[in-house]
């Protein structure tokens, strides 16, 4: 799906797909994540710096108790929960891995973990920062899975027309905002236009002033990869950035992403959003040939 300055200018489905069909996203539901926790920052009902209001780390004793949202955003808690980035069959047993897909309460497992590290010095990517923000999104939207589901689609889904969007909970009705909401790739596309246009649908801003600026600024520690706050990004200078650049995605660009090759691409400088979903077992999850993509559509687009 190939959306520009608005318009849908390229679509096309795998036998068996079409307009309707509900794609899961793996990882690029963290970037809904972000979306809903910048929702309830724009609301006065969390904020980014201070502790993250979570109860088991109410004693300053704890060290976890420094730890804040901005830290799970962008993946430097400094909490031991494994390594979601570079799992394979030989680490099947990674405690991220067991977590959601082993346990009932997958953010009671992630706040239980001990702390290696003091928050914003180590970056490690790992589905249990996105849990914990997932818990603190259920407690402060009611408690419940029903509440949450309510208010994801009265303050997100709906505004952006998102119609085919399916978000899956755990057994304690905490949303999996690491890994488990599928949409379709029009939805998913809507969704990346939120970020193209600063947080604004229709005249209504549903992100804070600057929160799109922040969730692609680079996080310090990940230039191997090139990590910024529940999205990806090309803004830096690391190794990451430097690699999927000279592979044809613009600098400016930052794209939520999903394993074997989900991606949400947005690059402001085009006023393009390109949503590529499919199953590709390939080095990188396909970034390569995502990248081919991005360069090929931008090659074919009158200047500006």
């Amino acid at each position: 799906m190939v959306v520009h300055n608005g318009r849908v200018i390229a679509e096309r489905y795998a036998p068996g797909y079409g307009i309707d069909t509900q794609v899961l996203g793996w990882s690029a539901t963290k970037s809904v994540t972000n979306a809903l926790i910048g929702i309830l920052v724009r609301q006065g009902k969390l904020s980014l710096e201070g502790p993250a209001p979570i109860a088991a780390w109410s004693d300053p004793r704890d060290l976890r108790h420094a730890i804040s949202i901005d830290n799970l955003l962008r993946m430097n808690s400094g909490l031991d929960i494994g390594d979601s980035l570079t799992a394979r069959a030989s680490s099947a047993f990674d405690s991220s891995a067991y977590m959601v897909f082993g346990v009932r309460d997958m953010a009671a497992f992630a706040e239980q973990a001990p702390i290696k590290a003091a928050p914003g010095t180590s970056w490690n990517y790992t589905n249990g920062n996105t849990l914990l923000l997932s818990k603190i999104i259920r407690d402060k939207t009611g408690g419940d899975a029903a509440s949450v589901l309510a208010f994801a689609r009265r303050e997100l889904f709906d505004k952006l027309g998102m119609r085919h969007v399916t978000l899956e909970f755990d057994a304690v009705g905490t949303p999996i905002g690491s890994s488990h909401m599928l949409a379709s790739a029009r939805d998913w596309a809507r969704f990346g236009l939120l970020y193209l246009n600063d947080g604004v649908v229709g005249g209504e801003r549903l992100l804070p002033p600057g929160w799109v600026d922040y969730s692609a600024a680079p996080t310090p520690g990940s230039e191997r990869y090139g990590y910024a706050a529940g999205f990806w990004t090309n803004r830096g200078d690391g190794e990451g950035q430097r690699y999927r650049i000279a592979r044809g995605i613009p600098a400016d660009a930052f794209f939520a992403r999903g394993a074997t090759g989900q991606y949400v691409i947005v690059v402001p400088s085009q006023r393009l959003v390109v949503a590529r979903f499919g199953s590709a077992f390939t080095p990188r999850d396909d970034l390569d040939v995502v990248a081919r993509l991005v360069a090929d559509v931008i090659a074919t687009m009158p200047p500006s």
